[in-house]
């Protein structure tokens, strides 16, 4: 569906325009949402407009309110199945009740994508494929995505992080969205490499790391960590000795003891065991993928660049604890 016509459905259950596609927003990227951001959305300031949209969420059951860790904010979930129908998305994950740490970095989410309205944001694992497959033909091999197994079944999982990836009317240049709750970025690495071949097909995109204020600190460690796992292409001699020590780490007992010992040195950094996860789960393309210099190139080009957003709403007042769901 397109985002008018997910609009003009929501609208159909006694909205106007402007509410439905404030809902339609929320439902897609969040599931809850504050009263500020209703106000940012439609332009308007705190008061009585405010006050009757969320009472009538509440009065017909679309939503539900929770009191916060602070006694003015109240988080509001909305759930209301038909609504979600009405988007096409009846089983969307955020009808479910989301511990508070989880909503709170979904309020995160919802205030950056609320802050760029100029972009179109792609929100569901759906709507993500189909505009790389169809618009960019790009195979679903060079996807992020990660496969579960239980017993003989399997399935796959595109775009597991569930983040908002946005795009202008160009068409061309992307802004794919990273919300930092810890303070060391082993997570963040690999989300990188998750999505690194996506990235080495398009011409122009940004990385936007959203930084929670009390997190602000550890800025340089994921810019460093962007740079050493994207912007340094491996030399070919380093490569053949890390595939080889990969290899020999699934035979324990077997390699040389003194060379694994050295490799195990060698390769003991954030990168490489970012690396050994992807291996695992992808296989050799993603080691022969450390030659290139696609990204490297792309960044002194301009076109690629990590954005590190410091978010200007305070969330601790919300909750003691952020990012601990």
């Amino acid at each position: 569906m397109t985002w008018e016509e997910r609009v003009r459905a929501v609208q159909s259950l006694r909205f106007t325009e402007r509410q439905a596609g404030f809902l339609v927003l929320v439902m897609l990227h969040a599931g809850v949402c504050l009263g500020r951001q209703y106000g940012t959305f439609a332009g308007i300031a705190h008061g009585q407009k405010i006050h009757d949209f969320f009472g009538n969420l509440l009065a017909r059951g679309f939503a539900t309110a929770h009191a916060s860790g602070h006694h003015n904010a109240r988080l509001y979930h909305v759930h209301y199945k038909p609504l979600y129908r009405a988007i096409g998305e009846p089983d969307s994950r955020h009808r479910r009740p989301a511990a508070l740490p989880r909503a709170v970095e979904r309020l995160m989410v919802l205030d950056a994508v609320l802050a760029d309205r100029e972009r179109l944001w792609l929100a569901t694992e759906r709507d993500k494929l189909a505009h790389f497959t169809l618009t960019h033909r790009i195979p679903r091999s060079d996807l992020p995505a990660l496969t579960f197994r239980a017993g003989d079944a399997e399935t796959v999982r595109y775009f597991p992080d569930k983040l908002p990836i946005g795009f202008g009317a160009d068409g061309q240049s992307y802004v794919f969205v990273y919300l930092v709750t810890r303070d060391v970025p082993l997570e963040f690495r690999a989300f990188l490499e998750r999505h690194a071949e996506l990235w080495r097909t398009l011409p122009a995109w940004t990385l936007r790391a959203l930084v929670p204020r009390h997190l602000r600190e550890v800025v340089p460690l994921y810019t460093e960590a962007f740079r050493e796992q994207l912007a340094t292409p491996l030399r070919p001699a380093v490569l053949d000795e890390l595939r080889w020590y990969f290899h020999a780490r699934t035979t324990p007992g077997r390699a040389p003891h003194e060379r694994f010992d050295q490799a195990a040195r060698a390769f003991q950094a954030p990168r490489f065991r970012t690396l050994y996860r992807a291996w695992t789960e992808r296989g050799d393309p993603v080691l022969d993928a450390t030659l290139s210099p696609v990204v490297a190139d792309a960044i002194a080009r301009g076109q690629v660049r990590l954005e590190c957003q410091i978010l200007p709403h305070p969330y601790l007042h919300l909750l003691p604890l952020v990012g601990t769901a």
